[in-house]
């Protein structure tokens, strides 16, 4: 009992000298003018958020929050309240945790003990926090989307203090401003000095920026990270080519880096590895703000962007066995173009098993994807059971940074003699009109896998999305009735398309999230390949779990004011959940049919 309140007579101590340390701090001085730039972050739940997003709303409460702080425990009772005060008047109330210390599996065990029921966003890099100024947990930052600037900054109410609570507070400083805002009025006291535990931040001299090397530190990124598209002929706008390049684009650069839109890999980093990972890790984020931020100088005559030689298209691993050349497509100015269909024969005298494919692009200026199906001869019983060609059964797909693509070892696609290709390509018009040829190429053998590589869709075509609606969710499933091994991913949505996860269920019961993209973005259909393959037992069901956003927020909406049915146009929507597998032991008899 003795050592028990020694322990605790310690952790008080300890804490007191914390809150004493806290309060002692010195202040920063704040910049109230200073504007709100747009981000792009996660919050505890996996769901992505962008702070422009909530445009629509009249105010947005930033409330900061800190796991273990108990200012901000003891205050989550009076922000449901300023919440409930403030509820269908158009105030949107969200959370960001910007602690090294925190990730995201701990703050969603913070807010499921202490029934936090608010979108609680990580700064992991701290980028926001640098932004906003961020000294201490416990503030509320109060923001105008019409300006896009904070209009109040501090505590909720004077109930708390160090080492200090009342039962009623006498001035409540959050609903105050909120009222006085969605008056008209102006809010006599815009910042409050808050109370609230000291967030630790990694860089707090901009000073230091200076010392980021181009050549050295900035270049290396870009080559890795960029250049598959930001080269002469990629999709891209426009060239990393050279430093002055980059430079006069470096502002910009900055606006797509905090809101998450570049680089396109859309995985949330939280579920698993993935090949061909091109996002950012915080270290790099950070290094290319800052160095944006220290005036993106030039370090020595050397320019690395200038050394470096794109990828010729050629054919990695030597000339297949089967090439097709499509037809040429003619592409307009300017517009959106819905999706082209070319159908060639096979030129092929037996049956062969394809083993691998690679896509030449023709233009991939244009080019926005590419997706091939075999139609098999009449007789055939197919791999799948389908009723579409792009729903089951697809032989290979590309979208910008794709690769080359090899089917795992001991695994093959059927080919009958008498199939067809048939071919899906999506274009993007730049500005300019356009041609595309491009070129597809089949590695193939004559002798029988041991298993098959199939590539299915889990979908569902009832969809019913309502005018205006941001938030519909709807879902898909796919039954693996046998031993499987998963190698990839693709979701694949319309316009509307927000979110898509993907959730195993396997035969004891268990959950696994496997992938999820939060932030699916029409304009990057990208696969999503397995660094170590998934293998799932017999009766494994995977789940898609999907959200569309039908309002005026979704900058790529055509019509929020139409319902949006299942189709195959980008106006339309489908609910689509690719996935690359193999059966074991159990699967169709491989031999032709």
């Amino acid at each position: 009992m003795i050592r028990q309140l020694a322990i605790l007579c310690s952790a008080f101590i300890c804490f007191s000298i914390y809150i004493s340390s806290c309060k002692d701090a010195p202040e920063p001085v704040i910049d109230m003018e200073a504007g709100v730039p747009n981000f792009g972050l996660h919050d505890q739940n996996g769901e992505f958020h962008t702070l422009y997003y909530y445009s629509d709303a009249k105010a947005v409460v930033l409330y900061i929050q800190g796991n273990e702080c108990p200012i901000v425990r003891n205050a989550i009772i009076d922000l449901k309240s300023v919440r409930r005060e403030f509820k269908d008047k158009g105030i949107e109330f969200l959370m960001l945790n910007s602690n090294v210390q925190d990730d995201r599996s701990s703050i969603a065990q913070e807010a499921d003990e202490f029934d936090i029921d608010f979108p609680i966003l990580k700064d992991d890099a701290q980028l926001v926090a640098e932004a906003l100024q961020l000294h201490r947990t416990g503030e509320a930052i109060v923001i105008d989307p019409y300006s896009w600037s904070v209009i109040y900054r501090g505590p909720i109410n004077d109930r708390m203090g160090y080492e200090s609570q009342k039962n009623d507070a006498d001035n409540h400083y959050l609903a105050d401003a909120l009222n006085a805002h969605l008056n008209g009025e102006e809010i006599t006291e815009n910042y409050v000095k808050s109370v609230g535990c000291l967030i630790k931040r990694l860089h707090t001299d901009p000073s230091e920026y200076a010392d980021i090397s181009y050549e050295h530190d900035v270049a290396p990124i870009l080559i890795e990270k960029c250049m598959s598209c930001h080269v002469e002929g990629g999709i891209a706008p426009w060239q990393m080519k050279s430093y002055e390049a980059v430079f006069g684009w470096s502002m910009m650069m900055r606006e797509v880096l905090r809101t998450k839109r570049m680089p396109p890999f859309h995985a949330d980093p939280e579920y698993g590895k993935l090949k061909h990972n091109i996002a950012l890790s915080n270290e790099e984020l950070t290094t290319l703000v800052h160095w944006i931020e220290a005036g993106a100088k030039k370090d020595s005559d050397r320019d690395p962007l200038k050394e470096y030689e794109a990828k010729v298209p050629i054919w990695e691993l030597g000339t297949p066995e089967l090439v097709i050349e499509l037809k040429e497509e003619d592409i307009p100015a300017t517009g959106i173009i819905d999706y082209r269909y070319q159908e060639h024969e096979i030129e092929i005298e037996e049956d062969i098993w394809a083993t691998g494919f690679q896509i030449l692009p023709g233009n991939r200026e244009v080019l926005h994807h590419v997706l091939v199906s075999v139609i098999y001869p009449d007789g055939f019983l197919e791999p799948i059971d389908r009723s579409s060609p792009w729903l089951d059964g697809l032989l290979a797909a590309w979208a910008p940074g794709g690769e080359t693509e090899v089917f795992p070892e001991g695994t093959g696609r059927a080919i009958p003699k008498g199939s067809k290709l048939h071919f899906q390509m999506h274009y993007t018009t730049n500005g300019k009109e356009q041609s595309d040829q491009s070129t597809v190429g089949i590695y193939y053998t004559k002798d029988q896998p041991a298993n098959e590589y199939l590539m299915v869709g889990a979908f569902n075509t009832r969809l019913q999305i309502p005018p205006h609606e941001k938030s519909y969710k709807n879902k898909a499933k796919y039954l693996f009735e046998h031993d499987a091994t998963l190698y990839a991913l693709f979701p694949h949505m319309h316009f509307r398309g927000k979110a898509m996860k993907f959730t195993a269920l396997y035969p004891d019961g268990s959950r696994e999230v496997v992938l999820n993209v939060p932030n699916y973005s029409f304009n990057w259909q990208r696969g999503y390949h397995f660094e170590e393959p998934l293998e799932l037992p017999a009766r494994t069901v995977l789940y898609v779990d999907a959200e569309f956003d039908n309002s005026s927020q979704n900058t790529f909406n055509p019509a929020p004011e139409k319902t949006v049915y299942w189709g195959d146009f980008s106006f339309d929507e489908m609910l689509i959940g690719y996935m690359s597998f193999e059966y074991h032991e159990g699967g169709r008899d491989l031999s032709m049919n």
